[in-house]
């Protein structure tokens, strides 16, 4: 069968985004595996649903039997790893999840490309890559002065799902200088854009906003944090796919840091122009006890991956939430897919419980 490039998680948010702008600009076909977990979406690959370069398959990354098979079946030229469980706060009241997919499951991914990646000639073993697609969380906090998180930033996580990557992360670097895979990491800032499910900050608040429900705000609205246009992550991870350098870490940033206040008001003000109520939007926050543990802020310098692969975002803040907005508004189709009996118990537990 014709090599394809294996993305784990493409049905999610950003994978689902990287898929469908793989299959718009490159030639490879796409062998997309996605365990569809509660934020994995079919609704999100809709527009490539019959396109014969684009091949999904329902399954685990955690059965190590169907990964070694689908290696061998579809020979993939790389691997491009999103399958993750990611948010914060589902990883404390549940964390278990998040070290069965995020530890559990990246080392049966990278036991099967190794073991496929071994029996590659050497030409074809030179050309493999294995992208590891990670966060900036794995650094830690930051305080209002501090310089932003480097490649060389020592890890620090401080949620479940921040130490559960950070242990992914080190997983994939042992595997590159233990066997000598050819593996590259990214660690990028918050992600924002169409198809993410709406338990993330801008996707609530756009949500909420629309309906006249309360805009829950954690702490006192403070909380920093590097806002990175979904398109420009995934215009990133092309180019550090094919010109990264093996064995490297390269973190992605939007260069647009937000207090979490700012990020409300900022989708208040659009909804006010575009969907106007009667009443600002803004008048809906409501602040609500903070989260365990939540760190204060978060910054990325993308100094390396622009001087060495010439990237930067396209987007500013301004630009890129405007674009998110109006996705919203405009497919009340998929956000009523979206809107299923999980994710109102999600709602439930997280704030109308407390």
């Amino acid at each position: 069968m014709q090599n394809h490039i294996l993305v784990t998680g493409g049905a999610g948010f950003i994978g689902s985004n990287f898929v469908q702008r793989w299959i718009q600009s490159a030639t490879t076909p796409v062998l997309n595996l996605d365990k569809l977990t509660y934020a994995g979406n079919l609704q999100n690959l809709a527009s490539i649903s019959n396109d014969p370069r684009h091949t999904f398959v329902r399954e685990d990354i955690n059965d190590a039997g169907v990964v070694g098979k689908l290696f061998e079946q579809y020979m993939p030229t790389s691997v491009v790893h999103f399958a993750a469980e990611s948010h914060v706060d589902r990883s404390i009241h549940g964390p278990a999840d998040f070290v069965k997919t995020n530890i559990n499951g990246t080392f049966t991914l990278l036991e099967e490309a190794r073991a496929y990646w071994s029996s590659l000639k050497a030409d074809a073993q030179q050309r493999f890559r294995f992208l590891h697609v990670s966060t900036d969380e794995v650094y830690g906090s930051l305080n209002a002065g501090d310089p932003a998180f480097t490649e060389e930033h020592k890890y620090c996580p401080n949620s479940p799902y921040s130490a559960s990557k950070a242990a992914s992360d080190h997983l994939v670097r042992a595997y590159h200088h233990t066997y000598g895979l050819p593996t590259i990491i990214t660690n990028c800032s918050n992600n924002y854009g169409p198809y993410q499910f709406p338990e993330k900050l801008i996707p609530l608040m756009v949500l909420n906003a629309m309906n006249g429900k309360p805009l829950p705000v954690y702490g006192d609205g403070k909380n920093v944090r590097d806002w990175l246009y979904v398109e420009d992550h995934c215009e990133a991870l092309m180019l550090v796919l094919r010109k990264g350098r093996v064995g490297e870490t390269y973190n992605i940033g939007g260069w647009n840091e937000r207090t979490n206040l700012d990020v409300v008001n900022s989708v208040c003000s659009i909804l006010d122009e575009l969907r106007p109520s009667g009443k600002p939007h803004a008048s809906l926050v409501e602040f609500v006890k903070d989260r365990p543990g939540h760190d204060r802020r978060y910054a990325i310098d993308a100094t390396k991956i622009a001087n060495e692969l010439g990237w930067k975002p396209k987007e500013t803040f301004e630009t890129g939430i405007r674009k998110t907005v109006e996705w919203y508004l405009a497919n009340e189709k998929w956000i009523n897919g979206v809107r299923t009996g999980e994710y109102q118990k999600w709602i439930n537990l997280q704030y109308i419980s407390k």
